[in-house]
């Protein structure tokens, strides 16, 4: 279920492939993304992936079609990247999921990887990053920042992966402040910028002191500055956007992830696999915190993420309380990885609903 802005297929190969003759590569790579490479988010993120990746592996060259939607579209902008000799395909959305393993069963001799997915196929494998752990720290540095105690929340989509960022962050926040509250506004897109400051405008006009997000804009933390709140940005680091008013970000490095696994193809060892990597690997960080957070802060950040990254703590450790006060993971235990991945309650301290049937 990622993202929003539609070129026809058509449009895009001739804006991305028209006028480029490519000189004979060892690897072409192709990257079909949800929105556009500017978006300051997720398409950003993993197109800074796809930079790194050309930069430290010669002779790759990896090329990319933008603003691709989930369904059939995906499944023909896949088969253009092939047309053009790609061997191995990186699908960065949720919503391709389906369209890639249709894709791939008629191209067996090509690699598909798809991001935040969990079909998979000899040919395909998935990968994803534990953002849950980075959403807790900066959770830790919102429940300090945070005077009132009442955080607002812009969220995208009502699914588990965002479902369990809220969550961590909801954690994380009131390990600091264990009254603290976060409202939840849905938008119900990954990216819509005018929508979003709406709805942190909407969200600061309820009280809120302080506005995170799971967006692909800075369009909240924008917001935010504007209204003199403290913010927290999301997939990238935003603070250019709201450099008053950014404290720290959960933040994607693709780069590493995406060098290994074409490394994996080259040296032929690359085998379908499901990934999901967490802090200590890397793929994912949050960003400098604002000079404004105090250093007691800085330390406890500092503390629980080398402990993460130790497998010492774990978020998702009991006890844990949903919204409505019933127990759901009691103490001495932890959220097996199934049971986080497909998570799809809030937490005690969460203000929110969630649709039936997500």
């Amino acid at each position: 279920m990622r993202r929003s802005v539609f070129l026809t297929s058509v449009i895009m190969i001739l804006l991305v492939f028209g006028s480029i003759t490519y000189a004979s590569t060892t690897l072409k790579v192709g990257y079909i993304y949800i929105g556009p490479v500017g978006d300051a988010g997720w398409t950003y993120a993993h197109d800074q992936g796809r930079k790194y990746l050309e930069k430290h592996i010669k002779g790759v060259k990896a090329m990319y079609l933008e603003s691709v939607p989930e369904g059939a579209e995906a499944a023909t902008a896949i088969e253009s990247l092939i047309a053009t000799g790609c061997k191995v395909i990186f699908a960065t959305s949720y919503g391709y999921m389906d369209a890639t393993l249709r894709v791939a069963e008629k191209y067996p001799n090509v690699i598909f990887e798809h991001c935040s997915g969990y079909k998979r196929a000899k040919n395909v494998g998935t990968y994803f990053g534990r953002m849950y752990q980075a959403d807790f720290l900066v959770g830790i540095v919102a429940g300090f920042m945070s005077k009132k105690g009442v955080i607002g929340y812009v969220a995208p989509h009502p699914i588990p992966e965002v479902v369990r960022g809220i969550d961590a962050f909801t954690l994380g926040v009131r390990k600091i402040n264990p009254k603290a509250r976060v409202k939840v506004v849905w938008v119900n897109k990954w990216y819509d910028p005018p929508t979003e400051k709406e709805a942190a405008y909407s969200l600061i006009e309820a009280g809120c002191d302080l506005i995170a997000h799971g967006q692909d804009s800075p369009a909240a933390n924008q917001a935010a500055e504007s209204k003199g709140v403290w913010s927290i940005g999301y997939n990238s680091d935003m603070s250019k956007f709201a450099p008053k008013s950014h404290l720290t970000a959960a933040i994607w490095n693709w780069g590493p992830l995406y060098v290994n696994m074409i490394r994996s193809v080259l040296n032929k060892t690359w085998k379908s696999r499901a990934i999901w990597a967490g802090l200590a690997s890397g793929v994912v960080q949050i960003a400098p915190l604002n000079p404004a957070v105090p250093e007691k802060v800085r330390a406890t950040v500092d503390r629980y993420r080398k402990l993460i990254k130790e497998g010492k703590y774990k978020v998702f450790s009991g006890p844990i309380y949903d919204q409505k006060g019933k127990l759901r993971v009691k103490k001495g235990q932890t959220l097996t990885d199934k049971e986080a991945w497909d998570i799809y309650w809030f937490v005690k301290g969460v203000e929110g609903t969630l649709p039936k049937g997500g």
